[in-house]
């Protein structure tokens, strides 16, 4: 477990940022300290400026946060390989989360080191020359949504780092006072908010940069959460304790206003941004960096010294991309024969850097019901197709074993073909897992297809659907399996334009006054009109032109609720990292994900197996981290979120 070793590190995270393929790229030399003249001059400010950027690398892509806000939900479970890390999130009787095996500890130190380089530049960028308001809106967005994701995960947080509140500190403090989550909100998250949209220009600075259109999903997020705190519908205590009164005077439904309000103004002046013509227009790697995506924590396999991070294997931690290793299984398991008359294996599925397939740790798996009612239209929706890999094709020539291979009733298979078919819906016929034929890795046969097959109800910690739409991509691979152990190059996405869509129509249920065209009903069906627009069939292999958008909307109910702006926003974004904060925020999570099914973690596992959760109120916030703890003095009790002592 990585520990913080004292409060509030000044370093301004020494690592660089850059958007690959682009003319105007964020560069800086690294720096481990920033001391106050450092932000006396230009150079010193868009250097602070940069590491901001470069901060997201630390966050998204790490895939202990990723753990934190996805494990434990009703999208994921621990698969096979978890440790510690990934079994205590589950909440599942396997470990008890406290505050040394947490994993919200992979945020906390990271965004405090950002907040305060924040603070140096807004105390110091008014009396620098070159420096604009357009700059300081950038310094003031990441300190807000640093404080975003904080108030989030663990209530409320100090705003004073050792020199005042919203100061930069340039001393090590052993002393620490949290704030309530209205102070935070209304001293931090909102004047920063409001400043970052009045400044922030509708181009970003650099190609990645923060927007107008960002800072506008961001407040509309933030009025829409504390909104929901305010309203505080299931009883769900905070910390530190504070009533849930508003200290500017406006209630929950005020808030809820300004959410639908900001995001409304935000789909109607977009700037440069726009939703993408499909959602596989969204996450195929060949179209990264598209007007969809408003932030992204960026990659290059150009350089591995803009990239951060090795090109030819990953560390396993940040600033690497390697989050979507953890939903990947060992499809390298599966096996072919050489002969048609008698098994010998041969790996069919190699290992390999494609958006397909990467690197597999095995550490976190989609549920049963994720996949059979998340995604339960796989016929016009084309959400599912575009987030899984559910078909495992042969790539062996790309490892030089030449020749045809045999699969499943010892039927031919060439490189490309279906090897291991995850099927969209349980068949009609009896899957027959007693062939001579059966795959090794415990699938099954069908008459008269070559490929291995798994059912829906037959997926397990073992064996299942990968995560498509975070697998890596490289242009250097040169036809052969390339660097399928290093890092993702690909940008990780933050924040997307389609949400500005689902926050509106989720404060318009909650009662915000609506604009014509743009009803809780209405806003939902923009997305779910393109979720029904194909162009291409990603586990097909195939061209696929297809527009099913009216019977996409003619499904959507003419009453919607939280419940299904919920499973709207999870086919939309599932795996990416928002699935526990909607929970959270929407007070749904021991509602909707206290139990899941899956099949166990063997080979040959295919009953689904009901498991219970035990999700308390008090697990509505994360434990402070141990190392913070160790690092204060004085009354550890009163700084620790209750039922974590």
């Amino acid at each position: 477990m990585k520990k913080i070793s004292k409060y509030i590190k000044i370093s301004a995270l020494a690592i660089l940022a850059t958007v690959a393929s682009c003319s105007k790229i964020l560069e800086e030399q690294p720096r481990s300290i920033y001391e106050p003249g450092f932000f006396e001059t230009e150079r010193g400010i868009m250097g602070g400026l940069t590491s901001m950027y470069a901060h997201l690398r630390w966050i998204y892509g790490q895939a202990y946060w990723y753990n934190s806000v996805l494990t434990g939900t009703d999208e994921v479970t621990y698969a096979q390989q978890a440790d510690q890390n990934f079994l205590v999130m589950d909440l599942s009787g396997r470990a008890v989360m406290n505050a040394e095996n947490s994993r919200a500890d992979a945020i906390w130190g990271v965004c405090f080191s950002n907040i305060n380089t924040a603070n140096g530049i807004l105390e110091f960028a008014q009396n620098v020359d070159g420096i604009t308001e357009a700059h300081i809106g950038e310094a003031r967005f990441f300190r807000a949504f640093d404080y975003f994701l904080l108030v989030q995960t663990f209530g409320g947080v100090p705003l004073d780092l050792g020199a005042g509140e919203l100061v930069f500190n340039t001393s090590t403090t052993r002393t620490s006072v949290r704030n309530t989550v209205p102070e935070v909100y209304t001293k931090a998250i909102f004047p920063d908010l409001l400043h970052a949209v009045e400044n922030l220009p509708e181009s970003g600075r650099v190609i990645g940069g923060v927007t107008k259109t960002l800072a506008r999903l961001y407040l509309a997020k933030a009025y829409l959460t504390y909104a929901w705190w305010l309203q505080n519908p299931k009883n769900i205590p905070t910390y530190p304790a504070a009533d849930r009164v508003d200290p500017d005077g406006h209630d929950a439904q005020w808030y809820f206003q300004q959410a639908y309000d900001i995001a409304v103004q935000g789909i109607e002046n977009p700037g440069p941004f726009a939703l993408q013509p499909t959602f596989y227009d969204v996450h195929v790697a060949t179209n990264d960096r598209n007007n969809e995506l408003l932030l992204f924590a960026d990659h290059t396999e150009s350089s591995e010294f803009y990239n951060g991070g090795s090109l030819t294997f990953g560390s396993g931690g940040a600033p690497d991309n390697f989050a979507g290793w953890m939903l990947t299984w060992n499809y390298t398991e599966i096996r072919s024969s050489s002969s048609s008359s008698a098994w010998a294996p041969v790996a069919s599925v190699q290992r390999e850097a494609a958006q397909a397939l990467g690197r597999p740790w095995v550490r976190m798996a989609p549920t049963i019901g994720a996949i059979t009612n998340t995604f339960a239209d796989k016929t016009n929706d084309s959400r599912y197709d575009g987030t899984f890999t559910s078909v495992y094709r042969g790539n062996w020539n790309k490892a030089g074993i030449q020749g045809q291979l045999y699969n499943a009733n010892f039927l031919p298979v060439n490189p490309g073909d279906a090897i291991l078919t995850f099927l969209d819906e349980e068949p009609s016929e009896t899957i027959n897992y007693a062939s001579p034929t059966s795959s090794n890795v415990g699938a099954g046969v069908l008459p008269n297809r070559a490929d291995f097959v798994v059912a829906p109800n037959g997926i397990s910690r073992r064996i299942y659907p990968g995560l498509w739409k975070l697998g890596p991509y490289r242009t250097d691979s040169g036809g052969g399996l390339g660097e399928p152990n290093a890092g993702s190059t690909r940008p990780f996405a933050a924040a997307k334009f389609s949400e500005l869509y689902l926050v509106a129509a989720e404060a318009a249920v909650k009662g915000a006054s609506i604009k014509a065209g743009f009803s809780a009903r209405e806003l939902v069906n923009v997305i779910r009109a393109r979720a029904g627009v194909w162009r291409w069939d990603n586990n097909g292999n195939t061209e696929k032109v297809e527009d099913n958008s009216a019977a996409m909307i003619a499904a959507t109910p003419a009453d919607i609720t939280v419940e299904y702006i919920l499973a709207e926003r999870s086919r939309e974004y599932f795996g990416e990292g928002y699935r526990w904060h909607d929970l959270v925020r929407t007070q749904t999570w021991t509602d909707i994900a206290s139990s899941y099914v899956i099949c166990g973690p063997n080979l040959g596992d295919r009953t689904p197996i009901t498991f219970q959760r035990n999700i308390q109120n008090f697990h509505y916030l994360r434990p402070i981290p141990l190392g913070q703890l160790d690092a204060m003095e004085g009354d550890r009790g009163t700084y620790q979120n209750p039922g974590y002592d």
